[in-house]
């Protein structure tokens, strides 16, 4: 089932809790603990309200991810081949003309992340439109144009797994997000996990 809040049309987002974690021990990272949460929660709280609909890209712990409510997707081999197999599989279930993909490990997205990212790639006609938050990209919070399902699916099928080589074959755009570095902090370890729940605190 789907939620839909009827914000942004034509944007799907996509959460990607698919990877290993391999930082954090190999947990299954979205679903790893922060003041009693999961992480995905904080994640799925910033961007919900800014699409008509939301997608989880699991490919373990399903039935829990199933628990909240949204199409939970899994890669096409379950064998950790990085964000863009999330991607993909994302692609294959979206009913928009967007898909948004962020990370689970991102607690902080940007409340304008879809505006923005949006408005860079209609401005440009682009495929793909990414986050720069001044000092680099930040290529796992994304927008797709589905219509690159299929070239996509082409590219990892040639052994392919790099997201910056992907977008450098398609009309790509990088959305200015100078000055909000802070909303793409990823909780790749115990020390990160350890200082946002602190910041939480304060």
């Amino acid at each position: 089932m789907d939620k839909i809040a009827n914000t942004t049309p034509d944007v799907t987002a996509l959460v990607l809790c698919g990877g290993r974690a391999r930082r954090l021990g190999g947990v299954d990272k979205g679903l790893h603990p922060v003041l009693g949460r999961p992480l995905v929660e904080y994640v799925i709280e910033r961007i919900e309200p800014q699409v008509m609909t939301l997608i989880l890209n699991a490919n373990r712990n399903i039935p829990y991810y199933e628990n909240y409510g949204y199409r939970v997707v899994g890669d096409r081999n379950r064998d950790f081949d990085g964000p863009l197999a999330g991607v993909l599989a994302g692609l294959r279930s979206c009913r928009t003309d967007w898909l948004v993909s962020v990370p689970c490990d991102a607690p902080c997205v940007a409340r304008d992340l879809v505006v923005k990212l949006l408005d860079a790639a209609q401005m440009q006609d682009a495929e793909i439109a990414c986050a720069f938050d001044g000092t680099r990209l930040q290529p796992t919070f994304s927008l797709y144009r589905t219509t690159l399902t299929a070239p996509l699916a082409e590219y990892l099928d040639q052994g392919e797994r790099k997201i910056d080589r992907f977008f450098e074959r398609r009309r790509f755009v990088k959305s200015d997000f100078s000055g909000q570095s802070g909303d793409f902090v990823n909780l790749n370890s115990d020390d990160d996990v350890a200082r946002f729940t602190a910041s939480l605190m304060v």
